[in-house]
């Protein structure tokens, strides 16, 4: 089929009647289809299953260093917890903390600490002076944003590339800027693009010249070894810092939340041994000792790196083909048509779609109505605030593969319906 741009209004209207004939009659199906986050779905779920039969009643609950972790104690994790986690994240164990079972949690504490107390090196708490701003790229993670936003936190939006965030605008913004005192970062397999950072951009973002000295950034590596069709290597932004100069800029975060069970897993956290030295201050005021009886049970489950590697490699077998029918769906039923665009990620957990500008909101509304959930348009933009309208984050982890494929039809039909609504705007 020709682009619809270039067909003629009858011939449009000819389209749009054929494509709402199609939606009714799949909003008469009754459909609860849900695609709103990125879940794992139930087939992955249970492999991490076996992890609950290793501990019983008659287990021994001491790590490797003979710390028993049912008492208290062990302020910064258990020692093959640090060990196995700091793997993970490519640093040392020395340069690891081991927290509870969110690293969003601890993202939120890090930056709700500095706006009470500062970071190291802070000659005053970030929240004395107005205002605090962040660099948020976009399209990126709500959670972030809302973090920012709860605390009073300016977000300040760049471009996120196929290769990472505009450095020319990074570097300009942070050299001009002292109010501007951190960055999210989702650098391996972007939410929502799934890509990865470039060994230029790694480096660019350790070495520029901040106007903040007590510059953070929040390297929020969620989805490190989270590949569907492509392992892709990342630069070990510790080190690249380190090499730079500047070697307590970078605060790491990681989770076993995608891993093994959102909720019940592992969170992590990495920094410079003096940044590790300064947060554990900062924490002995709020908690004696985290649930390292459930970092025994990850640490006993997984073994080592490669236990982790080996779950990951089943874990990509089974999104492989989600991620095929929603590709393949975009391709077969709207490449060429002018109704939008879409980025084949290599890993995480989304694909993004670009609706032409000033159709996601619709396309989103039409979804809804015949029974599809999608996340809210604007998700992917600090204050839900996404200027063209055109970014929408589809999560094909968590349904069948069955029901996945006709939310997509679906998704498909309503994307072509918007687009010909704005064509033609007496369509509607």
């Amino acid at each position: 089929m020709k682009p619809y741009s270039t067909m003629k209004p009858a011939e449009r209207e000819t389209e749009y009647l054929s494509l709402k004939e199609q939606y009714r009659k799949f909003a008469d199906k009754g459909l609860k289809l849900d695609m709103t986050r990125g879940k794992p779905g139930e087939d992955q779920l249970k492999l991490a299953m076996p992890m609950l039969d290793v501990l019983t009643s008659d287990s021994d609950c001491r790590d490797s260093a003979g710390m028993d972790c049912r008492n208290y104690g062990g302020l910064l994790g258990s020692a093959d917890a640090r060990k196995l986690f700091g793997d993970y994240l490519g640093i040392s164990p020395e340069e690891t903390i081991v927290v509870g079972s969110s690293s969003l949690s601890f993202m939120y504490d890090c930056v709700a600490r500095a706006m009470l107390t500062g970071v190291l090196g802070s000659e005053k708490p970030w929240a004395v002076d107005e205002p605090v701003k962040f660099l948020c790229p976009v399209p990126g993670y709500d959670r972030h944003f809302t973090i920012c936003e709860f605390l009073g936190i300016e977000m300040i939006p760049v471009e996120l590339t196929e290769w990472g965030p505009d450095m020319d605008e990074v570097r300009r913004l942070v050299r001009e800027d002292a109010s501007i005192k951190g960055m999210w970062c989702v650098p391996k397999y972007t939410n929502p693009y799934g890509g990865c950072y470039s060994d230029d951009a790694v480096r660019q973002l350790a070495s520029m010249e901040t106007a903040a000295e007590d510059f953070r950034i929040f390297w929020d590596n969620a989805y490190n070894m989270h590949y569907v069709y492509r392992d892709v290597p990342l630069l070990n932004i510790l080190d690249e810092c380190r090499k730079a100069g500047h070697p307590n800029r970078p605060y790491l975060f990681g989770s076993t939340s995608k891993i093994t069970f959102p909720g019940a897993g592992v969170g992590f956290f990495g920094a410079s041994a003096d940044n590790i030295a300064f947060t554990s201050r900062q924490i002995s005021a709020q908690t004696i000792s985290w649930d390292k009886m459930n970092m025994l049970r990850h640490v006993r489950f997984f073994k080592d790196i490669d236990g982790i590697r080996s779950v990951m490699d089943q874990q990509a077998a089974l999104l492989r083909p989600k991620f095929d029918v929603v590709l393949n769906k975009l391709e077969q039923q709207l490449s060429g048509l002018g109704a939008g665009e879409w980025v084949r990620p290599d890993g995480g957990y989304f694909v993004t779609f670009l609706a032409n500008p000033g159709c996601a909101k619709r396309l989103h509304e039409l979804c809804r109505k015949a029974g599809v959930a999608l996340t809210d348009p604007g998700a992917t933009h600090p204050l839900h605030r996404d200027p063209e309208d055109r970014f929408l984050r589809i999560a094909p982890s968590y349904p069948p593969v069955e029901e996945l494929s006709l939310a997509m039809d679906v998704f498909c039909v309503a994307a072509r319906m918007a687009a010909l609504e704005q064509l033609d705007s007496a369509l509607s």
